[in-house]
């Protein structure tokens, strides 16, 4: 039988350098993960980066990292390339990059929708594409996407609309992966406490999110903690390899479908 265990496995985390991406790298070296190579976006975030490397080393796992924009496919194709030159072929792909807008749907501009979908859905796309040509056998494949696609709520079609596809590219890439015993699923987290969370929200939308989850009462702000989504993705790509195709809601009974 195949090893779904992570112990020796090399992983990549598109978006790896810091929160959720940065605490999965770090709990996955700490679970014997081999190699970590995570990507991160800008410069500014090098300095976070390098601590997660420092911490991935720590645990005794090899650690590189690589900067990208990755909203192309000639990106998405060097960052593996780079990858696989760097620590070898990835068993393990997870991708936790996106971006948030909560505005009016009449006040969405065309520059401001292209962006989200490059972030959103093209990179999405294309992360699994690669994942798919690239991966061992056996291997995990895993994507973040949002506990809005669930929801009945405004202003966030810009946000939720590009990440909606990643649910239908999950189920594909399933089935085309699974004869190499490749699984694949995507996670939709609620409201996160994150830096990204709070530029989006107002006082009053920060105070409904921080309520409206049946277990807010039991967390430290209300919302999602990523420490609380990172077992999952790691149930994910590794011993629950049976659930695939899937995109599954983590947020403490935020919303469901």
């Amino acid at each position: 039988m195949a090893d779904h265990s992570i112990k020796g496995k090399t992983v990549l985390i598109a978006g790896g350098g810091k929160n959720l991406g940065g605490l999965v790298a770090r709990d996955l070296a700490a679970h014997g993960a081999k190699a970590v190579a995570i990507h991160y976006n800008t410069a500014a975030s090098a300095t976070e980066t390098e601590e997660t490397l420092a911490a991935i080393r720590a645990a005794g796992a090899e650690a590189v990292a690589f900067q990208a924009d990755l909203t192309s496919a000639a990106a998405m194709e060097k960052l593996f390339a780079d990858t696989i030159a760097a620590v070898g072929r990835p068993d393990i792909a997870i991708n936790t990059v996106g971006k948030v807008l909560k505005k009016p749907f009449t006040e969405i501009g065309e520059a401001e929708y292209d962006e989200m979908t490059a972030v959103n859905s093209k990179a999405a796309f294309f992360f699994l594409k690669e994942a798919g040509r690239h991966l061992n056998d056996n291997g995990k494949i895993c994507t973040l996407v949002t506990s809005l696609l669930g929801a009945y709520t405004p202003f966030y079609a810009a946000y939720a609309g590009t990440k909606a596809p990643v649910e239908h590219f999950t189920r594909a890439a399933s089935k085309e992966f699974g004869a190499r015993g490749i699984s694949v699923t995507a996670i939709g987290p609620g409201p996160m406490d994150t830096p990204f969370f709070y530029p989006a929200e107002a006082a009053d939308a920060q105070a409904y999110h921080k309520s409206a989850a049946a277990l807010s009462a039991f967390t430290k702000t209300g919302l999602t903690d990523i420490a609380d989504i990172v077992p999952w993705i790691r149930m994910l790509v590794s011993e629950g390899w049976w659930m695939t195709g899937q995109t599954i809601l983590v947020n403490g009974g935020y919303t469901t479908k």
